[in-house]
């Protein structure tokens, strides 16, 4: 009896100790080929990961890269005259080209045209002063006599300066010609400012034989004071090389009270914006004793305009200050369309502008 007992108690435990080494070697097999199926996984993710992590950086370098360029190209183009200036000169010459066929750039501009204001919401206009079809709105303190208003000028210097002491004002986005502000109705990209329609004045004028000397230097970016005192020099600097009486700021009208606002006129199947001479004097103090001529050189184009293409123009704005304008005999600011123009309207305008010109001038 004793013995079967022990006998049965050592089967016992050598079943026990079986079993334990069986579930002990069961357990470091499922480690093994645990380990080696997350080593297979892990040298699978890790490469994805470090790839991952590479192409993003690759990515951050790039974008880095490409916004250093973009400061550094419009920070370069804001030093003048670079070969910068020379390539952005290129591409909007060359997008010009684009938006007119070369038959329709050789074709004369039409003068015999059913013209019609057409602006949505205008606002009224106003002037005090008018001389024959001519209408002045007189912001200064002089008494315009007709001997002052009289156009008895003879223009024989055919050389023309366009410049732009705003060079970054810009136009209402359009489907033609979208563009990203940097600003309010404004930026730094001269392929949709008026830079742009200072081109479009230069290609035209140049079909008439006008010698045209087009700047499209910065002078109102990166800083916005002070862009008639940088503009200045830039016009000094030119005349000093290229003798000219008439000299041209252009410009955009500014925004007022409404940024929809898009003065406009259509002649024939065309809608232009409608454009505005403003006109300084020395009434504010600064010297400039020519400015007398500078409304009659006013006067005579709109005279022109008026007898061509009625409602081109705007009234005459006669101002006290005197905007740069004692550089030359017959110097003006231009202003071309509204904040709600668009560009394709403006580029139209210098169109009609150059052949009233070409009246007045070789005529």
């Amino acid at each position: 009896m004793f013995n079967v007992t022990i006998l049965k108690i050592r089967d016992l435990v050598k079943y026990m100790i079986i079993v334990t080494i069986a579930i002990v070697a069961i357990v470091f097999l499922f480690k093994i080929n645990n380990k080696k199926s997350h080593t297979e996984n892990l040298s699978k993710t890790v490469p994805t990961v470090f790839q991952t992590e590479i192409k993003e950086k690759e990515e951050a370098k790039k974008d880095d890269t490409e916004y250093m360029k973009d400061i550094l190209n419009t920070q370069i183009s804001s030093l003048g005259k670079t070969t910068t200036k020379e390539e952005i000169t290129k591409e909007i010459q060359e997008n010009n080209e684009k938006d007119k066929s070369d038959k329709s750039q050789e074709q004369e501009t039409p003068t015999n045209l059913e013209t019609e204001v057409v602006t949505q919401n205008p606002i009224a206009e106003s002037f005090n002063t008018q001389y024959g079809n001519v209408k002045i709105k007189n912001e200064t303190e002089y008494s315009l006599t007709n001997e002052m208003l009289t156009p008895d000028i003879k223009i024989e210097n055919k050389n023309v300066v366009i410049f732009h002491t705003h060079t970054c004002e810009s136009y209402t986005s359009s489907e033609a010609y979208p563009y990203t502000p940097t600003g309010t109705f404004r930026t730094s990209d001269l392929n949709f400012t008026v830079a742009r329609v200072g081109t479009q004045l230069e290609n035209d004028l140049k079909k008439y034989n006008f010698n045209v000397y087009h700047d499209i230097t910065y002078h109102d970016y990166p800083a916005y004071n002070g862009s008639y005192t940088r503009s200045l020099e830039t016009v000094t600097n030119i005349l000093k090389t290229t003798p000219s009486d008439i000299i041209i700021d252009l410009h955009r009208d500014a925004i007022g009270s409404r940024s929809d606002y898009a003065p406009t006129v259509r002649i024939g199947d065309d809608y232009a914006a409608q454009i505005m001479f403003v006109i300084g004097t020395n009434n504010g103090g600064l010297s400039h004793p020519n400015w007398n001529q500078n409304l009659k050189f006013a006067i005579k184009i709109q005279e022109k305009a008026q007898e061509l293409y009625p409602g081109l123009f705007k009234p005459i704005m006669l101002t006290k200050s005197r905007y740069n304008q004692h550089t030359g005999k017959y110097a003006n600011i231009i202003e071309v369309g509204s904040t709600g123009n668009t560009l394709e309207q403006c580029l139209t305008s210098m169109k009609y502008l150059s052949k009233v010109m070409d009246e007045v001038i070789n005529n």
